[in-house]
């Protein structure tokens, strides 16, 4: 299987511009660890996660150094502490060195990639623009799906693309906390839905879908949230 067979799309983002309160309350309201930043043309240029926002002045939870810690660790690191505590833009606290993947790298190498750099996610991008984003929750769905191929067969792909283009379409449809995986044309749903209405209508839109032979229905309907 491949990055582009278990990505989540579209991805929830900001713009550096944005406030770092804005981007805390993006992370809050959609119940996800980190945001990706993209410039106004869908180039990734960083990362905003929980761990860049854990130290802040507003929240009292800046670093406390000794004065003698403070003059081994040198004026530069804590000019950096400093900003990363009390700039306003997301641009000035970011990750800006992001591990990316490309939509045809095998999930063994996400994995690997996950493992080493201990991180989460891996925003998936093509020719510099974010198209995706693979979390471990996705390679865990595609670990429950049962699947035992390396690479998903085309037409399970195509079966997978007019389904997310199919709900991508519908207004009440909230693709970005929604995922789907497709083994020999039976559909599993993954991720959340804002009611059991849009629930339903998401099970509809799988069932409806040509080529699809039967669908797990892994979806929880609940609060507002993302991956």
């Amino acid at each position: 299987m491949k990055a582009r067979d278990v990505m989540v799309s579209p991805v929830i983002t900001v713009q550096p511009s944005c406030s770092v309160k804005k981007a805390a309350k993006m992370l809050l309201e959609h119940r996800i660890s980190a945001v990706p930043v993209v410039d106004r043309d869908g180039k990734l240029v960083g990362i905003i996660s929980e761990g860049d926002l854990v130290h802040r002045s507003e929240a009292g939870t800046e670093r406390q150094r000794s004065r003698w810690l403070s003059a081994l660790i040198g004026d530069e690191t804590l000019a950096a502490e400093y900003v990363k505590a009390n700039a306003r833009r997301v641009e000035d606290v970011m990750t800006r060195n992001v591990v990316t993947a490309s939509p045809d790298m095998a999930l063994h190498e996400i994995a690997a990639l996950l493992e080493k750099h201990a991180i989460k996610r891996v925003p998936i991008v093509r020719d510099g623009q974010l198209v995706g984003i693979v979390s471990r929750a996705n390679l865990i769905q595609a670990l429950a799906s049962g699947r035992k191929e390396l690479e998903i067969p085309l037409s399970d792909v195509n079966i997978r693309d007019k389904l997310l283009t199919r709900l991508k379409a519908q207004k009440w449809a909230h693709t970005s906390m929604l995922n789907v995986t497709v083994n020999d044309g039976v559909v599993d749903l993954w991720g959340v839905t804002t009611s059991d209405a849009e629930r339903k209508a998401v099970c509809v839109a799988a069932e409806t879908t040509p080529g699809v032979r039967a669908v797990n229905d892994n979806l929880l309907a609940g609060p507002m949230r993302g991956w």
